[in-house]
């Protein structure tokens, strides 16, 4: 696949990129080479690669799953500006 100057002020048009002449014909070739780049790991053969997402083994550190703070309703609910049967009360906002 071969980058335009064309094709290149549709891409920034698209982006509502402002490009000037003189760029668009230095990025033309920019991005033509790096699309080669990209067509060159297309070709590479990954198929016994495994997938992985970092280069070191992580773990994640777990936490038993317990209620450290709770049941204090009466202390949340003293800040509201209404509250009604235990929740906050809102104004309705559609008819």
């Amino acid at each position: 696949m071969s980058v335009t100057k064309e094709t290149v002020a549709r891409v920034a048009n698209l982006a509502r990129i402002a490009l000037t002449e003189e760029e668009l014909e230095r990025l033309a070739p920019e991005l033509d080479n790096i699309i080669g780049w990209v067509e060159q790991l297309g070709e590479v053969d990954t198929a016994n690669v495994e997938p992985t997402t970092a280069v070191i083994p992580n773990t994640l550190r777990l936490r038993e799953d317990v209620v450290t703070d709770g049941d204090c309703r009466d202390d949340v609910l003293a800040n509201a500006p209404q509250a009604e049967h235990g929740f906050f009360a809102v104004p309705k906002v559609i008819e």
